[in-house]
């Protein structure tokens, strides 16, 4: 399938309009990589790497691709100048902000080249993120996983919302994970999507074993938006989850939260495999799939998925009223 009028594939420089997420913990240069030689646009997620790692990825991701690829840099985290100055050095060519104000660093990463992209999950960001200069925005939706809206705003509420708000290419996110919903992204107007639970359950995501079999496993409903009050996240339900869950029963503050949710929660769940008292952080989508697969086998499936879809939208067989 040829995407050479798409506005993301120009921009990027890639086959297919079809971004990797940048998930901590499960987005190191091995599946980065692979996203970008399998045709999409792989991401390296710098919000659980020290400066000194992020930049050791970055090297590796250039040795094992000749495409281009990303760096996701959530602007909440520590360290972001570190980062942010190594990203520059080692001329990474796009850059994903999100979780703060894009205006904060845009000017300065496109004036050293690099096309930045800023995740939104509402109108009012959408237009802050243009009005700041960015080149394309990810609108992603309350079904995804990880830091999330509060507004809970579906994918299909935000998407056409944010298409009709801006003029610059859109990336829809939130509960992507095969063709269909890749087809529906863009009869909402979206220019290409972002996958990101997909490809927790790929043999190249750095995240635990444990964790991927858990996310493959999982069911319908076994995943809920909250800790709003420090970061809105998506978790699987386990029984850290349901301390979370009794917590606010008990009607607990902002600060209780803080406690009970420590340090490297998220490492202890994604990275490390502890299934009981880790953060598991996912999208409702990983009810869809239940199998670990290379990267290039789950692009392969979503393009071919994709030009599926197309084919029977386009032989409904529709009748014009006369």
């Amino acid at each position: 399938m040829i995407f050479t009028e798409n506005r993301l594939v120009k921009l990027f420089g890639v086959r297919y309009p079809l971004v990797q997420a940048g998930m901590i913990w499960c987005s190191g240069w091995e599946l980065a990589a692979a996203v970008s030689n399998a045709g999409g646009l792989g991401i390296i997620g710098a919000g659980s790497m020290y400066p000194d790692v992020l930049r050791m990825h970055i090297r590796k991701c250039k040795a094992a691709t000749v495409h281009p690829f990303a760096v996701n840099v959530p602007m909440l985290y520590p360290n972001i100048e570190e980062h942010m100055s190594i990203i520059m050095e080692e001329k990474v060519p796009v850059v994903f902000t999100s979780a703060g104000n894009p205006a904060a660093w845009t000017a300065r990463l496109k004036a050293s080249g690099i096309i930045v992209v800023h995740v939104v999950s509402s109108v009012k960001f959408a237009l802050k993120a243009e009005q700041a200069g960015v080149d394309a925005i990810v609108a992603e939706g309350f079904e995804a996983g990880g830091h999330n809206g509060r507004e809970e705003t579906t994918t299909m509420v935000l998407v056409p919302m944010v298409r009709d708000a801006v003029k610059v290419p859109v990336i829809a996110a939130g509960g992507i994970a095969d063709g269909r919903a890749m087809l529906a992204a863009t009869c909402l107007g979206a220019d290409g999507v972002q996958v990101g639970s997909r490809f927790v359950c790929s043999l190249e995501s750095s995240a635990h074993q444990a964790f991927k079999e858990r996310v493959a496993a999982a069911g319908e409903g076994e995943t809920t938006l909250t800790l709003k009050e420090l970061a809105p996240v998506r978790l699987l339900h386990n029984p850290f989850f349901d301390q979370v869950k009794r917590a606010y029963a008990q009607g607990a503050t902002p600060e209780d939260l803080k406690v009970l949710l420590g340090r490297a929660r998220a490492k202890r769940g994604m990275f490390e495999g502890d299934l009981v008292e880790g953060e598991l952080e996912i999208g409702q989508v990983s009810a869809a799939f239940n199998e670990i697969l290379p990267a290039r086998t789950i692009i392969e499936r979503i393009m071919n998925e994709f030009a599926s879809a197309r084919e029977r939208l386009c032989n409904l067989g529709v009748a014009t009223a006369s």
